[in-house]
């Protein structure tokens, strides 16, 4: 009985996960994991330390 509520703890974190994901790219995030969201400054050239530039393939 242990091991059931523990997979269905598990499938609901990963599930959520996906959810916040789904919804944060239907928003159009760029990048996801991004702290700033990717929305850099101009003085910085307009690029992410992130890896999330414009420059990056779709």
């Amino acid at each position: 009985m242990t091991d059931v509520i523990i997979v269905a703890i598990i499938v609901v974190i990963v599930g959520l996960a996906g959810f916040y994901v789904y919804k944060a790219k239907k928003s159009g995030k760029k990048c996801i994991g991004c702290p700033d969201g990717c929305s850099c400054d101009s003085a910085s050239g307009g690029t992410c330390n992130c890896g999330c530039s414009s420059s990056e393939k779709k």
